[in-house]
């Protein structure tokens, strides 16, 4: 089928391309097929797209899936907090259901928002059942998305081995690529959500960068949190020629200016989550210590069970740490204000569709709208007064954008979300679902819900 996106303001993200004030996108066989001022409409379907922006999909590269039932209960907890109740007491009663729903629930809702890519860090599925319950929810939801495959992290029963001490399972990771994952062009595809020198030892994170390696997917870890498992890890992993373009590190907070360099050169992606981190207590977000590199970050929501799940926000979130930090740096050197802003707004929107591309190795099918590309799009309405008027189309985008203003949502030509209205059939039975598991789940833990207590009067 073919389709014109018909007169909207056109923010490809494509460094040729640029911004059309007034365009034309035209969509045929799943594929961008042109993008210019203006196009014939032929036999394609016509959508006006006047008063919206047409926008490259966003790119969503960290987020905690299998949390969606647990919206705000983490609101106010620190890191150790989370680590606490989530990883070593709610995580251990999910079920392969729990899952399934949180999965399909969080990835509709990322889509409701203008996310067409989404990086799903599954690191609580203790059985094959639990993996491919997630693995079918992200199916079902019609999103497209890297499924990274991880491990869960509860407290140690007596004689079992500390999670750290525990390789990742190469017979899943065999199984999947055999399997439900087996196609690399796929909207589902795989990666490695592994625990790396931080948190685990030496020989898992050897193992698990060998193995990541072999199998031709990215492996990514978080960074950061407490003490680490393996102090020096880093610098023996890239002795043993372990790290680099398949290493995603999340976080990186506590890196060194010396580790951070190392890893740019040896092209390692960086995931920052800012508005979480900056809440729970990593520490400030490193995209300016990557600027300074010449590399800049992907950015993810991380967890929905403490903030919301707005990609526009997040982008937002990561601009300003950054904008602050440097202000405060210029106060303290010079006593006054910087003569102008130091990161321009374009580049949180990079952060969010092209880097989000690049860090999964898919800079050439998805990330900006460009001809051969797959048609991942987003038209977001400018609304009655909102967002307008529109003087710099992509600087209105990150500081006014809002996943509640996204009219229309395309993964790869076809209609994930329509005139506002998603094309999932029921999503009244989803929210049922959801807000059972959540209320199953949280019976573990003695945190009040209106819900409950909706029933309990």
């Amino acid at each position: 089928m073919a389709l014109l996106l018909k007169s909207g303001i056109v923010v490809t993200q494509d460094p040729k391309l640029g911004v059309l004030p007034r365009g034309d996108v035209l969509i045929e066989d799943g594929r961008i097929a042109a993008v210019a001022p203006s196009l014939a409409a032929g036999a394609a379907e016509t959508v006006d797209c006047t008063g919206h922006f047409v926008l490259p999909g966003l790119i969503n590269a960290h987020m905690h899936t299998w949390q969606t039932a647990l919206r705000s209960v983490a609101a106010n907890w620190t890191l150790l907090e989370y680590f606490r109740h989530v990883h070593a007491g709610l995580a251990t009663v999910f079920t392969p259901a729990d899952i399934h729903i949180a999965t399909l629930a969080g990835a509709l809702n990322q889509i409701d928002h203008g996310v067409t890519t989404l990086v799903d860090w599954c690191h609580n599925n203790p059985t094959s059942e639990h993996t491919d319950a997630a693995i079918a929810g992200l199916k079902e939801s019609g999103i497209r998305a890297a499924f990274f495959h991880g491990s869960p992290k509860p407290d140690p029963k007596p004689g079992e081995p500390h999670f750290s001490e525990v390789p990742h399972p190469r017979r899943e990771i065999e199984r999947l690529l055999k399997g439900s994952l087996a196609d690399r062009t796929g909207l589902v595809t795989l990666g490695m959500a592994v625990l790396g020198p931080h948190y685990s030892t030496l020989e898992v994170s050897a193992h698990d960068f060998a193995l990541a390696r072999e199998m031709h997917v990215v492996a990514s870890m978080h960074q950061g949190g407490g003490e680490a498992k393996t102090p020096g890890g880093w610098e023996t992993l890239m002795e043993r020629g372990l790290v680099g373009p398949h290493i995603n590190i999340v976080h990186g907070n506590n890196l060194s200016d010396a580790q951070l360099s190392a890893f740019v050169d040896l092209g390692v992606s960086f995931s920052i989550t800012p508005e979480n981190e900056m809440a729970q207590g990593h520490g400030h977000p490193i995209t300016g210590r990557l600027r300074a590199l010449g590399s800049a970050p992907s950015v993810g929501v991380d967890l929905e069970s403490a903030i919301s799940g707005d990609m526009f926000t997040v982008a937002r979130m990561a601009l300003a740490a950054q904008r602050a930090l440097d202000n405060a740096a210029e106060r303290t050197r010079s006593g006054g204000i910087p003569a102008t802003s130091t990161v321009p707004a374009a580049e949180a929107l990079d952060w969010i569709t092209a880097r989000g591309a690049s860090m999964l190795g898919m800079s050439e099918r998805i990330g900006s709208l460009a001809p051969g590309k797959q048609a991942d799009v987003a038209v977001m309405s400018l609304g009655p007064l909102a967002m307008w008027p529109v003087h710099d189309p992509v600087a209105t985008v990150v500081m006014q954008g809002s996943g509640a203003r996204v009219r229309d949502v395309l993964v790869a030509g076809r209609f994930a979300k329509r005139d506002g209205r998603l094309a999932y059939a029921d999503v009244a039975a989803v929210r049922a679902r959801l807000a059972a598991s959540g209320e199953r789940i949280l019976e573990r833990l003695d945190v009040p819900s209106i819900s409950r207590q909706t029933a309990a009067q």
